[in-house]
């Protein structure tokens, strides 16, 4: 039957029990807010389609344990002519030449706690789409931060070079009618 001789199952205070351990008590005060890093959740390539579009308006990149791609992402909304930046998004594609499931999950792993501790340096308007090698499953966290941080301000300068427009030449003066 049990220690208790109620009709309430024994679960039913486990989950009572642990979750009155999370909450301050009388004598605790209160506890600072937990400050949450941003997350990738809103900025992550879904559809095969999205990939493939990317792939198209870029070129491959190279650095020291992946190459990347960065494409603009294409206009929407209902007029053609404003294009206001979106969000950026990122992708991860490793493939299976890289190792077993749980080598090419640890390095996804890897890869999206780097990009989440630097969400903030994505370029506003793009996909950026990283292909890691097999040396991410061995070099220092650190290395591998700053190179997707050093990847990160590279696809930023980039794109600040799209965006700014060519300088106005002056029109040239007109010819007089004969």
């Amino acid at each position: 039957m049990g220690c208790f001789s109620s009709s309430v199952p024994a679960r039913a205070f486990r989950g009572i029990a642990m979750n009155s351990l999370n909450q301050p008590g009388p004598d605790q005060g209160q506890r600072p807010p937990v400050v949450r890093p941003q997350s990738l959740a809103g900025s992550r390539l879904a559809k095969h389609a999205d990939y493939q579009r990317a792939y198209a308006a870029s070129r491959k990149r190279q650095s020291a344990s992946m190459s990347w791609f960065l494409a603009p992402q294409p206009p929407t909304g209902s007029v053609p002519a404003v294009h206001l930046p979106t969000a950026p998004r990122v992708g991860l594609t490793v493939g299976k030449v890289i190792g077993k499931a749980h080598q090419r999950n640890r390095i996804k792993r890897r890869m999206r706690e780097a990009l989440r501790r630097h969400v903030d340096l994505l370029p506003p308007g793009c996909d950026l789409i990283l292909h890691p090698r097999r040396t991410v499953l061995t070099v220092n966290f650190a290395k591998l931060e700053a190179e997707i941080v050093r990847i990160l301000q590279q696809a930023n300068a980039e794109t600040a070079r799209r965006t700014v427009s060519p300088v106005s030449h002056p029109a040239s003066p007109a010819l007089p009618a004969l």
